[in-house]
């Protein structure tokens, strides 16, 4: 399966709701952004709080182009908190943090349109 992030896309192959239902998405707060200049791809480690139950997650996030570090602070995305940890260089992403492309393919972060409590599950 191999996904794509182009815009003009066709949907991809259907599936069934009881799928969707295992993609835990969560929303959190990012608590920490900073320069991940080890990576091979220009990205940020951030730290995302999604409350009492989840708690503090690392993530790398392929976000320079469109996101400036001081901008990021306070500001809540969307992650996918159930896959497992991925090692990125010398960070352990434990999230993967949303996003959608810009017309030029370049990531926006995927975040609710106003304040919701940090660790609210999509459905």
């Amino acid at each position: 399966m191999h996904a794509t992030h182009d815009a003009g896309a066709p949907a991809a192959e259907t599936i069934a709701f009881d799928e969707f239902l295992k993609v835990d998405i969560r929303v959190g707060t990012i608590v920490s952004a900073e320069p991940f200049p080890e990576a091979r791809k220009p990205a940020l480690k951030l730290v995302i709080d999604f409350g009492p139950v989840i708690g503090r997650k690392k993530s790398s996030a392929q976000i320079t182009e469109n996101h400036a570090v001081e901008q990021l602070l306070g500001q809540q995305v969307m992650a996918v908190v159930n896959f497992p940890p991925r090692q990125i260089g010398p960070v352990m992403s434990e999230v993967l943090t949303l996003g959608f492309p810009d017309e030029t393919g370049k990531v926006v972060l995927a975040a609710p349109v106003m304040k919701v409590p940090d660790g609210g599950r999509l459905f």
